[in-house]
């Protein structure tokens, strides 16, 4: 029957309204990220000693402390603009780049069944994240409150970004000796906890190279955690990869991943990518999501009505993969790899605690300085070293309470500006005990 226009109707029959709830004005307040002050600090020294350089080894900006996107790729990028026009495209992607991602990028084996239908685009890697946890809680169980898995120091965006849109964020058992590195045991033990709090687990999230601590798995140790994680009732397992082309190998072959697993098991898997790192793109905001043709179409729905990543930002990611991947990433691959190089027998020559395996981040210990100086967390030791020596890090207790005692050090820099970070850190930190 249809409704008088004088009565107020709902956009959605009465069955599908979203249930009434008052958990939004009992969350815990979300904080702006810290990451962009950091620099406020620095630049305090710059303006006490306009004379001395200063290092900026906190950000993991490729494409300010390196030389970022090659400008041919950017001219190449503005011709495919051009072409295009100014109109609209797929909120996903254009067909023509997911196909170029799937068949030159990941150069996918058409017997596994997956193709440009099973790549999303988006606005970066946080914009992919928010439409993949919103599937994963959708498609998984279902249910808002559930929760998603991290390693006990994760990236900072992931303690807040799942929280956001209603899943709720468990970091795992974790020792730093290990990393902090998942185990199975620990999956277990995770499982059983969010259990008894009455909460499925929406997905675990495998990060390698890790932010912040730079530690790698291999390819095989992915493949196990995920099946491990799947075998406990999880609903999605997503790889975060956007770091896995800054390395001293090869970056991780999505065909073996897929193969791994039975086919109902691949449904459930989800890869996240881009070329923020790895390309050096970070104001240009480009990254895509691998997963199912169901996640897939769940996340073009609701794109259509938030938001469509910008179409000149796929054409780099399409000048990029049109030069090969590789050779258009040289420029912030190889004075990564050579600075992480250098850094590694640096930092085992200063007998320091450490974690570094690839992607740009060295994790390093600082307890002994911060009891000299009784500090309890690394924080007041980031100012320090900012404001009074020239030289910004990133405090672990950005991360979580059991980074308080290291920090960040980034390499993505030129080896030259490495070693002198390197050294004015330490002059720094002893400067506190001398």
């Amino acid at each position: 029957m249809a409704l008088s226009p004088d009565v107020p109707v709902f956009a959605v029959p009465e069955q599908h309204l979203v249930p009434v709830s008052d958990h939004l004005q009992r969350m815990y307040p979300i904080p702006p990220s810290r990451m962009f002050t950091i620099r406020d600090a620095l630049r305090k020294f710059q303006e006490k000693h306009p004379d001395q350089e200063a290092y900026d080894a906190s950000q993991g900006d490729g494409g300010a402390s390196l030389d970022g996107v090659p400008r041919p790729i950017l001219e190449r990028a503005l011709e495919l603009q051009l072409a295009m026009g100014t109109k609209y495209v797929l909120p996903i992607g254009p067909e023509p780049i997911r196909r170029l991602i799937a068949e030159q990028y990941w150069q996918l084996d058409p017997a596994l069944g997956w193709g440009p239908q099973n790549i999303a685009l988006g606005a970066g890697g946080r914009d992919v994240l928010v439409k993949a946890y919103q599937a994963m809680l959708a498609l998984g169980h279902g249910r808002q409150g559930d929760v998603v898995i991290t390693t006990r120091v994760p990236w900072l965006s992931y303690n807040w970004g799942p929280y956001g849109v209603g899943a709720n964020v468990l970091r795992a058992p974790g020792r730093p000796e290990q990393a902090w590195a998942y185990t199975p045991e620990a999956l277990e033990v995770t499982f059983e906890y969010a259990a008894r709090y009455g909460r499925k687990v929406a997905a675990l999230i495998i990060t390698s190279p890790d932010n912040p601590t730079g530690h790698t798995l291999t390819l095989d140790e992915q493949i196990a955690l995920a099946h491990k994680a799947l075998d406990l009732g999880a609903a999605f397992v997503l790889f975060d990869w956007i770091y896995h082309h800054v390395t001293e190998g090869e970056p991780y072959d999505l065909n073996a991943l897929l193969r791994a697993f039975e086919p109902e098991r691949r449904e459930r898997l989800m890869v996240l990518d881009g070329i923020t790192k790895s390309l050096g793109g970070s104001n240009i905001r480009m990254a895509w999501l691998t997963a199912s043709q169901k996640v897939i179409k769940f996340i073009a729905s609701r794109a259509s009505h938030s938001t469509i990543p910008s179409y000149f930002a796929m054409a780099v990611a399409q000048a990029a993969i049109e030069m090969g991947y590789r050779e258009a990433a040289r420029t912030i691959i190889e004075p990564t790899n050579a600075s992480r190089r250098w850094l590694r027998r640096f930092l085992e020559e200063q007998g320091l605690t450490f974690i570094m395996g690839n992607g740009y981040y060295a994790f390093i210990h600082v307890g002994k300085w911060l009891q000299a100086r009784g500090w309890e967390t690394s924080e007041p030791l980031g100012q320090y070293l900012a404001e009074e020596h020239g030289i910004a890090i990133v405090p672990g207790v950005f991360f979580s309470p059991d980074g308080a005692a290291w920090i960040r050090f980034s390499y993505a820099l030129p080896p030259e500006r490495t070693q002198a970070a390197a050294h004015r850190l330490m002059q720094a930190l002893n400067a506190l005990t001398s």
